[in-house]
This record gives structure tokens, sequence and C-alpha cells, in this order.
């Protein structure tokens, strides 16, 4: 996929997001309210909350198709994994907020001291509508996340997923309270902080690993190696080392060659094999080829 192709999807999964979480965020808090709906109303904050980090991805997103330049000479690709961050830091103090009001509301029924008014049927009808609009957008999301390999646009549809198990639960508590299950109403708001929780530590988790890092994928070394054993002038694979800015990798890779050649030899067989990983490896930006001299014969990897 072509760079430019790349960013106006990626935005239009960004625009797609914000544009329904604006509409949700209104209708959910709105209905919540005048239902009488905890887990609604809690559901509502949620896409509130999801309107100020998609603008801020939004910023961050745009920041990210500049150029390289002399202080980046990577580019400015890692903002994409910093952006999925923010989303991740955004999701958990959501769940925090959600999860303390909710379990408040859950003890003042238990013990006497809450008001309950029925929930309305328009709470359920607003509930089961946001299923249907996530649905939507995790599939629209998921799959231009895994085109573009954006982890920006890739945890936007964790979140929908998220939104997705979210308002079942809440669509559930709903019309269990309307039929005198009145606790279970703010109990689903619970059970909402805590899923979407879980989705903010996958986010941070994920994301974290592109800046730090970590250790390539046995799939991404496994191939590595397979390509550059593939040149018999290769006797070894000594490291292989993987950076990941945005959806591009730059690999640094060790080798061993045959200690007799010459340094123009040797060079001769870096470059080759630097060409053999950029033709084979997709969204490979860079490789830096490091060669040491062995005398072994037998090869090693």
């Amino acid at each position: 996929m072509e760079t430019k192709q790349r960013e106006q999807r990626s935005i239009l999964a960004v625009n797609l997001g914000l544009g329904a979480n604006i509409l949700l965020a209104v209708l959910k808090t709105t209905v919540g309210v005048l239902g009488h709906s905890s887990a609604l109303l809690a559901d509502g904050i949620n896409s509130t909350s999801d309107v100020a980090y998609y603008i801020i991805v939004r910023v961050f997103m745009g920041l990210a198709c500049k150029p390289a330049d002399d202080e980046h000479p990577y580019g400015h690709r890692q903002l994409e994994s910093i952006a999925a961050m923010v989303v991740g830091a955004f999701v958990l103090t959501t769940a925090i907020v959600i999860f303390w009001d909710a379990v408040n509301k859950v003890y003042d029924l238990w013990v006497g001291q809450g008001d309950f008014n029925g929930v309305s049927l328009g709470a359920l009808a607003v509930a089961v509508f946001t299923v249907g609009i996530k649905i939507a957008l995790n599939f629209i999301t998921r799959h231009i996340g895994r085109q573009t390999n954006n982890p920006a646009v890739l945890a936007l549809a964790y979140d929908h997923r998220n939104d997705i198990f979210a308002a079942s639960a809440v669509s559930l508590g709903i019309f269990l309270g309307r039929i005198g299950y009145t606790w279970v109403d703010p109990l689903a708001g619970a059970l909402v902080a805590m899923v979407i929780l879980r989705t903010g530590i996958e986010i941070l988790r994920e994301s974290s690993g592109d800046l730090m890092d970590t250790v390539p994928g046995k799939v991404l070394n496994q191939q590595v190696v397979q390509i550059l054993t593939n040149n018999s002038h290769v006797r070894q694979v000594e490291e292989v080392f993987a950076h990941r800015f945005g959806p591009y990798w730059v690999i640094n890779v060790t080798i061993g060659i045959d200690g007799l050649l010459s340094v123009l030899e040797g060079d001769r067989i870096a470059t080759q094999a630097e060409q053999a990983l950029l033709r084979e490896i997709d969204l490979l930006q860079r490789v830096h080829i490091h060669y040491h001299p062995v005398q072994d014969t037998n090869r090693q990897v």
C-alpha cells in the first residue's frame, strides 16, 4: 500500500470513529439521565472520553505523516505508537471512574439508601443501537488497521470491540432492571468498567512494546534468518535486532562470513544480504548489517 493511501485510510478510520462517538456520547448520556439508567450513563461517559482521545489521536497521526528530517532520520512514525498509548491511558482512567461510581450505586441500592426509578425502554433501544454501530465500526477499523499496520488504528479497533461487550452488558442490565432486578443495571456499569480496564491494559502493553525495542517476534526472526542463510556466503547469523517505527521495521543484523575473504568481498556479501531482506520483508524501511570473520566452514545459525 502506498504511503499516501495508507495515511488517508488511517485518517478515515479515526474520522469515522470520532463522528460515531460524538453521536453516541450525546445520545447515551442524555437518554441515560432521562431514562434513569446508570449503566447507559456510564457507557455515555465512556463515549465522551472516546471523543477526547480520538481528537488527540487525529492530531498525533497528522504529525506522524511528516517526512524524515535531520533530527528524526527515521521519520515520525513512532507518534502512532505514542497515540496508541494515549488511547490506552484514557481507557484506563475511564474504567476506574466508571467502576467506582457503579460500585457506590450498587452499595446504595443494597443498603436501601439509593432511589431507583424504572429504566425506560428508550434506554434499552439506545444500548442495542450502540451494539450495532460498534460492530460495524469494529469491522471497518480492524480491516483498515490490518491493511495499514497502524498501531493507533488497531488500538481504536480494540476500543470498538470493547464497546461491543460493554454495550451488550448495558443492554442486559437494562432489560433485567425493567423486570425487577433493580441492582443489575448499576452492576452492569461495574462490569463495563472491568471490560474497559482490560482493553486499556492490552493497548498499553502492545504500544509500549513498540517503543521499548522489544525482541522481534519469532516469525520475523525466523524469516530474517531464513533469508540470510539462503546466501551461501553467510556462515552464521549471530544477532537479529528489530525496532518498529509505526508500521515500519528497522533491522540490525550481525552475520559471520569466511575470514579469508577481503573487505571488498565482505561488503558485497553484506549488500546482497541487505537487498534480499528489503526485497522479501514487507514494511522493512532500513537494514544495518555488520559482519564478522569466522574460520569454521560449517554454517551455524
